[in-house]
């Protein structure tokens, strides 16, 4: 059998290739308007906990059908990695020829796609499900995927301010400086998560906490919330009565959801996330489900992070790659 060539990409040249950009914005909304269609073949997440050292591996991956290629990604978590100097995430992608399953291309980012396509969804789900007139956004986290998302959120709404919030307040502090360098406009640190709740028109929770940070009574009229926190069967980041309360819940992946995201949490509190009350967000995408019908609503969207996305993402940085020889 005849040797097959594959293409071997590393991190800086992935840089250069993938970004925060339209094109990847229209990759990671066509992926999920895929996987709610019924097109996409996406089993469980394969999870390796290594608690001795906070950390976690995962094995996503999912066939999007009529594509000639799609992938396959190991990424890991460690979250005691700031402390030592290094990056939280890392991993790399393996793109696989859909006719044959031979592999095409080895991705070599370290975590670097997984942290563009995580930023990438959280935009599209604020511009499906967030107010248009958004003056204030707000993180939850200040480490790597807080930056991420404020990065990605300037692709779909124009925010005046924002506000970050972390436990070390210190990192919290450096995260908003370098963000309003970055961003141009202006960014602080609050002390305390509610604070941010109240002030904001768009919350993105980015935490791995394992018990809520965001309370219900925190919530007011107009408020969107991605939560993209909760992967895992014991994280949590949200109360349980937040979705209750919410006029619109939403999931990447109901199905996965219910396992390792927020809907988890809630169902186990006696929370309704049935499929008649949480659409997915390809549905509402495609406009098969209703999101935002009112200025004055409530929405949440829980993001766990699909292999859909994973696809888009690889494949849209093999592309590149190819364009550029």
């Amino acid at each position: 059998m005849a040797r097959q060539d594959v293409a071997v990409l590393y991190e800086d040249e992935i840089r250069e290739l993938v970004g925060l950009d339209a094109d990847g914005l229209d990759a990671v909304r066509e992926a999920f308007r895929r996987l709610s269609s019924g097109d996409a073949v996406q089993p469980p997440v394969m999870r390796i906990d290594v608690p001795e050292h906070r950390g976690e591996v995962d094995v996503k991956g999912a066939y999007v059908r009529g594509l000639d290629s799609f992938a396959v990604k190991l990424s890991s978590g460690f979250f005691d990695n700031p402390q030592r100097g290094l990056p939280t995430g890392s991993g790399l992608m393996v793109l696989l020829d859909a006719e044959t399953g031979v592999p095409r291309s080895v991705l070599l980012d370290n975590g670097y796609l997984t942290d563009v396509r995580t930023g990438l969804a959280g935009a599209v789900a604020a511009d499906a499900l967030a107010r248009p007139d958004v003056d204030t956004v707000a993180v939850l986290g200040a480490g790597s995927q807080a930056r991420w998302q404020l990065r990605a959120l300037m692709l779909a709404r124009w925010p005046r301010r924002a506000l970050v919030w972390g436990r070390r307040a210190e990192e919290a502090r450096r995260c908003a400086e370098e963000m309003e360098a970055l961003l141009g406009i202006e960014v602080r640190a609050v002390e305390t998560a509610e604070e941010a709740v109240t002030r904001a028109d768009v919350l993105v929770t980015t935490t791995p906490a394992t018990a809520p940070i965001v309370r219900a009574e925190w919530l007011h009229p107009g408020l969107h919330v991605t939560a993209m926190g909760s992967d895992a069967e014991h994280k949590q980041e949200l109360d349980p009565d937040v979705l209750r309360r919410a006029d619109v819940v939403v999931s990447d992946r109901r199905e996965q959801g219910l396992a390792i995201g927020e809907l988890r949490a809630a169902r186990e509190a006696g929370v309704d996330v049935s499929e008649g009350r949480v659409a997915e967000l390809g549905e509402v995408l495609a406009g098969t489900r209703p999101g935002r019908t009112g200025s004055d609503q409530i929405s949440v969207c829980d993001l766990t992070g699909t292999g859909v996305q994973d696809t888009a993402i690889a494949r849209l940085a093999a592309a590149r790659a190819a364009e550029r020889g």
